[in-house]
């Protein structure tokens, strides 16, 4: 790994020097030009030199939405400068997605193995998304998790002989939409009268033992074919009108 240099912001001063101690000891290769404690002091230090890498902290003054503009102004400004996220915010899911949009280069959780030489390395070596094994760990539990609901999805329309029109009317139905709404959009080559009968086979389809004599109407349909995944709660969008 060339030699490179390096901005860490971080407002915590015991951090600061836990990082620092990183870097003297496994990344000799890092020149520190600089270490800002906010957001005007960053700023400042940018505008002396440009670093190679910014080594960035989102929790900044207790705000967790500044580090996220830091790192979008200085990629816009500054694509070529690299934006490592070495942050304690462990559970914040939602800033991780946040800061990924802004442009960042990978992330790295204070916890577990914190930052290491290869993961610095990867990063200025131009690999993008690297992230340390926690935030990986949880990565990985939701790519198994949306393959396997595919993978039930799919199931599912086999099984219960679901056609694209069958699962676009279901997933109207569930968005709110009436008969009269749907027919309407642009993929549904159908009338009431044809929905209303596509309506009644799905009812057959889907619960062969009739609901045990209990009526079924639209929203019952509905949620049955969210048990079954033939519809996903989190991916409802509607079609184009």
């Amino acid at each position: 790994m060339q030699a490179f240099k390096v901005i860490i912001v971080e407002d915590v001063p015991l951090e600061l020097k836990g990082t620092l101690g990183i870097i003297s000891n496994d990344i000799p290769e890092a020149e520190v030009i600089g270490t800002a404690d906010s957001e005007p002091a960053y700023w400042k230090l940018l505008k002396q030199g440009l670093p190679d890498l910014v080594l960035l902290d989102l929790g900044l003054g207790g705000s967790t939405t500044v580090g996220v503009e830091i790192c979008r102004s200085t990629k816009e400004m500054h694509p070529q400068v690299k934006v490592l996220i070495f942050t304690g915010e462990i559970l914040n899911e939602k800033l991780w997605v946040d800061v990924l949009d802004a442009g960042a280069d990978g992330i790295i959780l204070k916890t577990g193995e914190l930052l290491t030489r290869s993961d610095v390395r990867a990063v200025m070596e131009g690999k993008q998304l690297v992230f340390n094994e926690p935030i990986l760990k949880k990565i990985v539990e939701r790519f198994k998790r949306t393959v396997n609901a595919q993978l039930v999805k799919q199931e599912a329309l086999v099984n219960y002989e679901i056609d694209e029109y069958d699962e676009r009317f279901l997933r109207h139905l569930a968005l709110g939409y009436t008969k009269e709404q749907i027919t309407q959009l642009r993929g549904m080559p159908f009338g009431v009268k044809s929905l209303e009968k596509r309506q009644n086979d799905l009812m057959k389809k889907l619960f062969p033992d009739g609901n045990n004599g209990m009526g079924i109407n639209a929203t019952r349909l509905v949620v049955r074919a969210l048990e079954l995944r033939i519809i996903d709660i989190d991916n409802l969008e509607p079609d184009e009108e």
